[in-house]
């Protein structure tokens, strides 16, 4: 055989690529830059990329190092907006991206994603996939930006033993605080050792268990048109008086989230409220010391109460419209019914897909985690986590739980912690 130039190269290529040194079929790969935020999240998003990679081999999935939580994360990216350096595909914060959105939007930095939905059958797209109120947490002035990936709505932890002993039935329990308070109460009488309730609001990282509070009543946290505080009024107070309640007739010991957490498995608590993500770790506090059960957050206004929905939804930053086509795959691949059969199995969440619940995916994990299955059973209540105007969510949060603590702690009345309430944070929004 003689041999030339073109056979030459020809047999090298060959060769490269069955050493695996050379992918010619993939030359046109596009590799996509991602950010996520919480370094935990790594344990499902990585296989699930993997996943995707392998069903679609021209697509590099790129994971940036994950921010250490939703404000790092939304830090990171303002600051990578101002030098250009955007990642492409983005996990945020629900109660963050309206921010993120009107700095992006003006500077043509993050992509609506109608024309996407609209290819794939539009609002019968939308329906097949998503809960209206789970579509919602993704849109911004009716705009969808993102695509949920994960939501967390609180959810009650119950110490069964002691609810039966106190006379109550821990597979009904009350739905309204007004019941709750009252078996607490109860369960508090059995021994003052034992706390009838955590509400650990005092201690709670940020103000998705205070937002739970003015939402479950039906209220709201700002006024869209005045853009103030919108619970200066019976909600917010009735909020306030809840917590002190919580404290004198509930029995509620005031420890952080993790010592509530700690104490409730020792079987020293009633009952508390907590994330579903943490379903896992207080089952194993718990072990085999008394029987735990799981119900929906109570709703004092059935009509329009809600929950505020913790979690994040992936958003297309990258202008690069091949990029852009690469990213709309992916965000349909991670909230799909299959990667949200494996994020809630990891995570405890609720899932964000409605076809995650079905028969082929989590009927069969549900009916043997009665526990994790409560989560999904307010779907229906889920509503934004919101934040506040100005961007200063943190800082609010902070200045809010202060005044609140004091108010349990009975140093202010709540009339009072109202007031100091609405003031400040009228005051941190401007």
């Amino acid at each position: 055989m003689k041999i030339t130039r073109r056979t030459a190269i020809g047999g090298l290529a060959l060769g490269l690529a069955m050493a695996g040194l050379g992918k010619p079929a993939f030359a046109d790969q596009i590799t996509l830059d991602v950010l996520y935020n919480l370094p935990g999240f790594t344990k499902f998003h990585q296989p699930l990329a993997d996943e995707f990679m392998k069903n679609n081999p021209d697509i590099k999935i790129n994971f940036l190092a994950p921010a250490a939580g939703y404000n790092e994360g939304q830090q990171q990216v303002l600051r990578a907006a101002v030098t250009g350096n955007l990642p492409d595909v983005y996990f945020s914060g629900y109660n963050l991206t309206a921010e993120l959105v009107h700095t992006l939007a003006p500077r043509n930095q993050i992509t609506d994603l109608s024309p996407f939905i609209e290819a794939e059958g539009g609002q019968a797209f939308l329906d097949a996939n998503y809960s209206p109120k789970m579509a919602a947490l993704g849109q911004i002035d009716g705009k969808q930006y993102g695509l949920p990936v994960n939501a967390s709505s609180p959810i009650m932890y119950i110490n069964a033993d002691l609810v039966k002993k106190a006379g109550g039935d821990p597979d009904k329990m009350p739905t309204t605080f007004e019941g709750l308070i009252e078996l607490a109460a109860k369960i508090h009488a059995l021994d003052p050792k034992i706390a009838g309730m955590g509400y650990d609001i005092n201690g709670w990282p940020d103000d998705w268990l205070w937002q739970a509070l003015i939402f479950q009543q039906g209220g709201r946290l700002v006024d869209a048109e005045t853009k103030t505080v919108a619970f200066d009024n019976e909600i917010g107070l009735n909020a306030l008086k809840l917590t002190r309640r919580f404290v004198t007739e509930g029995g509620q010991n005031l420890l952080d989230w993790d010592q509530s957490r700690q104490q409730f498995g020792a079987g020293l608590t009633g009952f508390i409220f907590s994330t579903p993500a943490h379903v896992q770790t207080i089952e194993g506090l718990v072990g085999d010391r008394f029987t735990l059960k799981t119900a929906t957050f109570p709703l004092d206004n059935k009509d329009t109460g809600g929950v505020p929905t913790g979690g994040n939804s992936a958003v297309i930053l990258t202008q690069d419209n091949a990029k852009q086509d690469a990213a709309w795959k992916y965000l349909k691949w991670i909230t799909g019914p299959q990667a949200q059969n494996t994020i809630v199995r990891i995570t405890g969440y609720l899932p964000t897909n409605k076809l995650a619940t079905g028969p082929d995916y989590l009927a069969p994990y549900y009916a043997e985690k009665p526990n994790v299955k409560t989560a999904s059973l307010q779907a229906d209540r889920s509503m934004p986590w919101a934040g506040y105007p100005g961007g200063d969510s943190v800082r609010i949060w902070r200045t809010q739980r202060d005044i609140i603590g004091a108010v349990m702690r009975g140093e202010l009345t709540p009339e009072d912690g109202l007031k100091q309430v609405v003031e400040q944070t009228n005051a941190l929004m401007k």
